[in-house]
């Protein structure tokens, strides 16, 4: 199952921060690379890449990285035309670009709110954007798998009204392509990632000393006491999942895989939410 040999998967946003476990986006280009795709990655920076290339590499796969702007039209072009003039086709794009501000609507200063619809939901758009016309144009079509997040679908705790309402736009555009797209051979499909363990997520713990009650996933900012530790705030979010832990990219990545795959070809339009079961809690056992 979830065969992917020879597919070519465009991954926009596999890099990490630090080397201690594995951010969402190179999981994903991990598990697609072992199940037999060809990763053509997109990243702001490519050293931040050197762990997911060097992973898919020394397990026998074919991982190429270019430094990729994911707001700019013009960059994130230039990726896909590098791409098809490479493998000449695109089968598989991962849209994994995210990141939060905090701010309420009469705080929020404007550029803030201007940057966080840009590189959680221009990405989002300028990825499809030039990827779409390919997939369209080539037999088999294609798939598409943008990630969101749950702070799209309910208040988790803190004020981040840019970062939520750009996360909840992202479900609604992959809806609304997906119809247009329908009978064009390309699906377009959303995982929607709860608090997941990841190495920027490790790093907030120290970065942040205020608390709040939840955070998010690819770039939510849970915050917890730093005097405490990791552990501490490690405690303070798995007890926030009804199934008491936090998941990991590998999480995410499982949902990734399935939807990109052919087990999931009349599948469109749709979300998957990787939550432990938090958006379906009253917050109370």
């Amino acid at each position: 199952m979830h065969d992917l040999k020879g597919k070519i998967a465009v991954v926009i946003g596999l890099g990490q921060t630090g080397s201690e476990g594995w951010g969402i986006g190179a999981a994903c280009a991990v598990l697609l690379a072992r199940q037999g795709a060809i990763i053509f990655g997109g990243n702001r920076t490519t050293a931040s890449t050197t762990k997911t290339r060097e992973t898919i590499e020394r397990e026998g796969g074919q991982c190429d990285v270019v430094a990729t702007d994911a707001t700019s039209s013009t960059s994130v072009k230039a990726l896909v035309e590098a791409c098809v003039a490479r493998h000449g086709r695109i089968d598989i794009l991962v849209a994994n670009v995210g990141y939060s501000q905090p701010g309420c609507p009469a705080t929020m200063e404007e550029e803030v709110w201007d940057g966080q619809m840009e590189v959680n939901l221009k990405s989002v758009y300028l990825a499809c954007h030039h990827v779409l016309p390919v997939m369209e144009s080539q037999p088999g079509g294609g798939a598409i798998v943008c990630v969101s997040s749950i702070a799209g679908l309910r208040y988790i705790g803190k004020p981040q009204v840019a970062y939520s309402s750009a996360k909840a736009a992202i479900m609604q555009f992959v809806k609304t392509t997906a119809v247009i797209y329908a009978q064009r051979g390309v699906r377009l499909n959303t995982v929607v990632p709860g608090l997941m363990e990841t190495p920027y997520i490790r790093s907030l713990a120290s970065r942040f000393p205020a608390t709040a009650k939840v955070g998010g996933e690819t770039g939510t900012e849970g915050q917890g006491d730093p005097k405490d530790g990791y552990e501490e705030f490690k405690r303070m979010r798995d007890g926030q999942v009804p199934m008491g832990k936090m998941g990991d990219a590998w999480d995410v990545a499982n949902a990734v895989l399935f939807l990109v795959s052919d087990e999931a070809m009349y599948i469109t339009g749709q979300k998957i939410v990787v939550d432990g079961g938090i958006t379906s809690s009253t917050g109370r056992t």
